[in-house]
C-alpha cells in the first residue's frame, strides 16, 4: 500500500456527511489516509486541508460558494492554492502561520478568533519551529476540526483507542487547546471522523495517550516487519 497518493484522485470516498458540511478522502487507497473537509457556514462553504479530486467543484456547489479555503497545519498545503484560485477566494491561515503565505500560488487573507463571518473559532494547537497547527471548533453545532494532532487511522491508535494523538507528540499531548470542549463530533486530518460520544473519545484520547504509547509504538512496529 502506498503511503501518500499522488496525481489525479480517482472516486474519493465521502465521509463525515452531516447537515452542516460534508468530508472525504480523494486517495483511499493511500496508507495516509489523507481527509478534507467542507464546512457550511453563514450561508458558504469553507474548505479545510483539501486534496483535489474530479467532481468536487459539483459537490461543493449543491451546498453552496466557496468562501474560501483554510489551511489549519503549515504541512498540509495540499491542494489548497489550486483550488482557492480555482474559486477566486483566499487561502485562510491562523495568524501564527504567515510565514507560509509565500509558499502559497494564491491570494492569503490571516485570521485570529473567528473564521471569517462564520460559527467557527480558531483554536491554537502548536506554534513552535517544528509544527504549527490550529483547529476549528463551532460550539452551536459542537464540531470539531483537527487537522494532525488527533487521527482515527490505524498508526494514530490503538486497537482499544477510536481517536488517537499523534504518534510524535503523544508524550506531551495538547491538552490545554481541548479543556473545557464538549464536541458531537470530531474531524481529523487522517481516516474519517467521529460522531458517536466524540467527546468521551477526546477525552480518552487525551487521558490515555501517555500510558498507551508502548503499545501504539509497538503495533505500529510489527506491522512493519515481513512475518
Amino acid at each position: 500500500m502506498t503511503m501518500k497518493a499522488s496525481g489525479t484522485a480517482g472516486e474519493p470516498e465521502l465521509i463525515d456527511e452531516w447537515d452542516g458540511g460534508f468530508g472525504w478522502i480523494a486517495h483511499p487507497e493511500e496508507g495516509m489516509q489523507r481527509a478534507s473537509h467542507a464546512l457550511v457556514s453563514a450561508g458558504r462553504v469553507w474548505l479545510v486541508d483539501p486534496v483535489d479530486f474530479g467532481g468536487l467543484d459539483d459537490h461543493i456547489a449543491e451546498y453552496g460558494p466557496v468562501g474560501g479555503v483554510v489551511l489549519l497545519l503549515d504541512r498540509h498545503k495540499r491542494d489548497a492554492a489550486a483550488i482557492a484560485r480555482r474559486h477566486d477566494v483566499s487561502v485562510y491561515l491562523p495568524r501564527w502561520m504567515a510565514g507560509i503565505s509565500d509558499d502559497l500560488d494564491a491570494p492569503t487573507t490571516l485570521f485570529e478568533g473567528a473564521l471569517a463571518d462564520t460559527k467557527y473559532t480558531l483554536l491554537k494547537v502548536y506554534d513552535n519551529l517544528f509544527w504549527n497547527e490550529g483547529a476549528l471548533y463551532d460550539a452551536d453545532s459542537g464540531t470539531l476540526v483537527v487537522p494532525e494532532a488527533f487521527g482515527t487511522v490505524s498508526y494514530y491508535c490503538t486497537s482499544n483507542e477510536r481517536l488517537g494523538v499523534h504518534p510524535a507528540m503523544r508524550l506531551t499531548p495538547p491538552r490545554r487547546p481541548f479543556r473545557g470542549l464538549s464536541p458531537e463530533r470530531i474531524l481529523v486530518g487522517h481516516g474519517p471522523g467521529i460522531s458517536t460520544d466524540a467527546a468521551g473519545a477526546l477525552r480518552d484520547a487525551l487521558a490515555g495517550s501517555i500510558k498507551r504509547t508502548p503499545k501504539l509504538y509497538m503495533q505500529t512496529l510489527k506491522s512493519f516487519l515481513p512475518f
